[in-house]
């Protein structure tokens, strides 16, 4: 079965408003107490039959903490500061859904989790771009974690591996101009 929620621009209002509130409720939180409360609440529903929907947003929420606290992604200070205001929502206890709700505890939760995911898309894929890169680096070297490889190294392969795939296009395609016969338009002889 699949259920399709369509938010209006006022359920979405809702949710602003909803975010709004949590942060006026974690001024006082620091960086730790927030990813402290979201990593309390997917503790919490380690113990409860979730819905996969719900589920599947949890997973993602954990990678979002663990971009704002991973030392070796060595996201700027506006970064991480974008990231834990994302996250004050899970750190309120009085979210719109009290999560001891069977079934439905968590749907707030989640509903917010994609709303944030959609906002951070682009953070979120290069962060698990980077994880699994330092992962494979893992792997390979045979040691279980990597962590001394950090962001730059990340950059750098990248790099490498865009200017491989550049060499080899334009070594596939030598051709040219001129065909099978070798040379370029632009080969100086």
């Amino acid at each position: 079965m699949r259920v399709v929620i369509d938010l209006s621009e006022n359920d979405l209002d809702h949710f602003r408003d909803a975010m709004r509130r949590a942060k006026e409720a974690a001024h006082s939180l620091t960086p730790d107490d927030i990813t402290a409360a979201a990593r309390q609440l997917l503790e919490d529903s380690k113990d409860k039959e979730l819905p996969d929907f719900v589920a599947q947003r949890l997973i993602k929420l954990d990678t979002m903490i663990n971009m704002a606290t991973d030392q070796s992604w060595g996201i700027s200070d506006d970064e991480r500061k974008e990231i834990l205001s994302a996250l004050t929502y899970f750190a309120d206890p009085n979210d719109a859904i009290p999560d001891d709700i069977p079934v439905l505890g968590f749907l707030d939760d989640a509903i917010m989790i994609e709303l944030v995911v959609e906002e951070l898309k682009h953070e979120l894929d290069a962060y698990e771009d980077f994880r699994a890169f330092r992962n494979q680096a893992a792997e390979e070297s045979g040691v279980e974690f990597a962590g001394e490889l950090n962001r730059q190294d990340w950059l750098d392969q990248r790099q490498r591996e865009l200017l491989d795939r550049m060499r080899s296009r334009r070594g596939r395609d030598r051709g040219g101009y001129g065909g099978s016969r070798g040379y370029s338009l632009f080969s100086a002889r």
